[in-house]
């Protein structure tokens, strides 16, 4: 049997490879009318593993009322070339969070789940901009109504720290 795996691995994420500053807004309450956000800072480093095929992002979230550790898990499937990314928070550290899926076309990378909020399904999306020449950006999204209307609930801006 020939093998058809990937030799060579995706340069997707290589844009967030590195050590970055980053600037957190938060909504304070999901898809319930919020109008108020909360902005924090945090740090945020990522290394590339599997060879390529993925990467592991280590996060110190900054929060108002206190420090959390929490990470980021991405591996890439070349037979569906569809990036899966998982988050595990230092909060429920026993607690893997659905995982998005998605791919890049051009320089925005779309990630989606089906998942639950306080007992309802929704529909999350993880957009990320690599911003040639700029900050790379991610945002979350929650929907209620089948993909119709969003809600934009996270955001986050990379700033790479000096060498």
């Amino acid at each position: 049997m020939q093998s058809t795996l990937q030799t060579v691995p995706p340069p997707d994420f290589d844009f967030i490879i590195g050590d970055w500053r980053v600037s957190h807004r938060r909504l304070n309450a999901r898809l319930q009318g919020c109008k108020d956000w909360t902005e924090f800072r945090g740090t945020s480093s990522t290394r590339k593993i599997l060879g390529g095929f993925g990467n592991v992002e280590d996060n110190v979230l900054q929060f108002p009322d206190g420090d959390v550790r929490a990470v980021a898990i991405r591996s890439y499937d070349p037979g569906t070339r569809s990036w899966a990314i998982w988050w595990l928070d230092g909060r429920a550290p026993h607690n893997l969070d659905t995982p998005v899926v998605g791919s890049f076309s051009g320089t925005v990378g779309t990630f989606m789940a089906n998942d639950a909020l306080d007992g309802r399904p929704i529909q999350v999306r993880f957009l990320w901009r690599t911003n040639p020449g700029f900050n790379p950006t991610w945002e979350q999204a929650f929907s209620a109504d089948g993909g119709t209307s969003w809600e934009t609930n996270w955001t986050m801006e990379f700033q790479r720290k000096e060498t």
